[in-house]
């Protein structure tokens, strides 16, 4: 009997001693495992996101979804699945759509959203009706400085903010900008940030046009914006990896477009990942109170 329980007692003193490089390796497998053979997860949409999808959903057709991109590559993990799903849920729907950056390094990020998610459409088109097309159901506008200047302008006349697109069109003489002149003509101004843009939209484009303002941001940024959520200054938000995976959970189904889920298939690994924490600090623990008790 007494070999048995020091031989037990051994194993947790082992464990206490165990090389932190090895707990290291197998976090970075569990992390890297599901990456390359994800689980579907089925996230459920918490209010914010849900009110957000809710909104878009009913814009009408005279008015647009604007999304502004201002993220970098450092936060695209979470951020840049926000912006596919947009796009999915608005042209699943008809939405027009008009995408601008404030920050010079969103460009590259929109237009790489553009493209796969015009692709997706166009694939399966077999008019030009079932198509996605450039000037006619979104326009890309581009970059523009600094910060008040396209917010503030686009509250008079978006054509004299943005005269010349993002691939060197006039924007006046596409057929887009013939119904949408101002902030009057949006139904929702989406700002995807990892840093305060969002916060000068509320303050300006908000306050002083009215205009409604949804927001996607990083896990650790969400907590800023509650108090605007509440207020009613912002209609909904998406907030970080979880917040884009529960859109995508929505369009796929509620507009039937089934697409690679790129938040929900990375949630996979961070659950994994937020598990295998759980664990060993739960195998830590008692390993301590063993060890303690068995000293007195």
């Amino acid at each position: 009997m007494m070999t048995f329980e020091k031989n037990k007692t051994g194993i947790w003193e082992k464990l206490t001693k165990l090389d932190r490089r090895i707990i290291y390796l197998l976090l970075f497998l569990v992390v890297l495992i599901p990456l390359i053979y994800p689980f579907r997860l089925t996230p459920r949409a918490m209010s914010p996101v849900l009110k957000l999808f809710n909104h878009i959903d009913t814009i009408p057709p005279d008015k647009c979804l604007i999304i502004s991109v201002d993220y970098t590559p450092d936060t695209e993990p979470e951020l840049h699945p926000m912006t596919i799903a947009l796009l999915r849920h608005a042209f699943s729907r008809k939405i027009k759509v008009g995408i601008l950056c404030i920050s010079l390094l969103g460009l590259g990020l929109a237009q790489d959203a553009i493209t796969t998610v015009t692709n997706e459409f166009n694939r399966h088109a077999l008019t030009r009706d079932d198509s996605v097309v450039y000037g006619r159901d979104y326009v890309f506008w581009g970059w523009q400085t600094p910060v008040l200047v396209p917010i503030l302008g686009m509250g008079e006349n978006i054509a004299k903010v943005f005269p010349v697109d993002y691939y060197g069109n006039k924007t006046d003489t596409l057929e887009f900008m013939k119904t949408i002149k101002n902030y009057n003509d949006v139904g929702i101004l989406v700002s995807i940030s990892g840093s305060a843009i969002p916060f000068y939209y509320i303050t300006y484009a908000q306050t002083q046009f009215g205009v409604r303002i949804g927001v996607g941001s990083t896990a650790v940024q969400a907590a800023d914006f509650y108090p605007y959520i509440n207020s009613g200054q912002v209609t909904g938000m998406m907030s970080g990896m979880k917040g884009a995976a529960e859109y995508e959970q929505l369009v796929e189904e509620r507009c039937r477009f089934y697409g690679r889920r790129k938040a929900t298939d990375a949630m996979a690994s961070q659950t994994a990942a937020h598990i295998w924490i759980m664990v060993t600090i739960i195998i830590g623990n008692i390993s301590y109170f063993i060890l303690k008790r068995r000293q007195k």
